[in-house]
């Protein structure tokens, strides 16, 4: 279970890492052609999605790797299911109805809450 964890979470650190950084640091015109939510959204909501993206993605690895405070792992992965259950929302209200990304990322994140809660 551990390893199934460790590659999972890893993969869905990675994938929010990514994510989270691009939302930080790039402008709205260069984040249109992949996200064609964000002119629905104030860039600064953008901004800190992808400052809560960045930290939930710590929050998967850190906690477990270091042995301090493991339920935030769990916290974590919950707040991604959360998250992507927003997205999915906020895509099925505008144009671009494309949410089998969000739906994997669903998959992932419950896979790693069931995963790092040992159910």
């Amino acid at each position: 279970m551990n390893t199934a964890y460790w590659i999972v979470a890893g993969l869905l650190a990675l994938f929010y890492l990514y994510a989270g950084t691009l939302k930080v640091i790039r402008t709205r015109d260069r984040l249109r052609p992949m996200m064609a939510w964000v002119d629905r959204v104030p860039l600064p909501a953008v901004r800190a999605l992808g400052a809560v993206e960045l930290l939930g993605a710590v929050a998967l690895v850190l906690p477990r790797l270091t042995g301090i405070a493991p339920v935030l792992a769990v916290v974590a992965a919950v707040g991604f299911v959360l998250l992507q259950a927003g997205a999915i929302a906020v895509h099925l209200t505008g144009e671009d109805r494309q949410i089998g990304l969000n739906v994997g990322l669903v998959a992932a994140a419950g896979a790693t809450v069931w995963l790092a809660s040992g159910w």
